[in-house]
């Protein structure tokens, strides 16, 4: 398996893998950071599979589990049989003055991620432009959003939409006047 995947679905493989069973066993990210003796933003990072990182890295992550790397690589999460969720079983996944609602507790073998997103008034993600492999798309039910992404901004406002490409550097603001709800989908998922 290992050898098939480019070094960006490792990445990802490794970040699903290891977010699914560090739920598993019941620790959050601090914790675990905490544990393995990392910082709490490498271990987000690695999940989110914005970093690479070595095997003797891993395995230093592994120990605070713990749990072996061929243990690690050979375990298979079950895939998530539920299909229908009610608005009270959204696993939130943001902080701050932006919350995600992701659809599913555990992303690990599905391609896409779906987000019910709300943005307090005057909220963004933040200076630094995101950029990752894959796409997205939303729609704004309610507010208005500037949305960047490259050199184009625009504010959208209730039933307006986006769709572009991740690895375009972009960022997302809702404006002051008021809050902002948007419906999104990503592939591949990047929490």
């Amino acid at each position: 398996m290992i050898n098939t995947l480019n070094t960006d679905d490792f990445s990802r493989d490794v970040g699903l893998r290891l977010r699914a069973i560090r739920e598993a066993h019941g620790y959050s990210q601090r914790e675990l950071a905490k544990r393995a003796g990392v910082t709490n933003g490498f271990i987000s990072q690695l999940e989110a599979a914005k970093i690479n990182t070595s095997l003797s890295a891993l395995k230093r992550v592994l120990d605070g589990i713990p749990i072996g790397l061929s243990e690690f690589f050979a375990y298979e999460p079950e895939r998530q049989e539920q299909v229908f969720f009610g608005v009270d079983e959204l696993t939130e996944i943001g902080k701050g003055n932006i919350s995600y609602r992701q659809v599913g507790n555990s992303l690990f073998g599905h391609e896409l991620q779906m987000l019910y997103e709300v943005y307090e008034a005057g909220a963004d993600t933040g200076r630094v432009m995101l950029s990752h492999e894959g796409e997205e798309a939303g729609i704004v039910i309610e507010g208005r959003l500037e949305v960047t992404v490259g050199e184009q901004r625009k504010v959208l406002g209730p039933g307006d939409a986006y769709l572009f490409k991740s690895s375009i550097p972009h960022r997302f603001k809702a404006l002051r006047n008021g809050r902002c709800v948007v419906v999104s989908a990503c592939t591949p998922p990047t929490f």
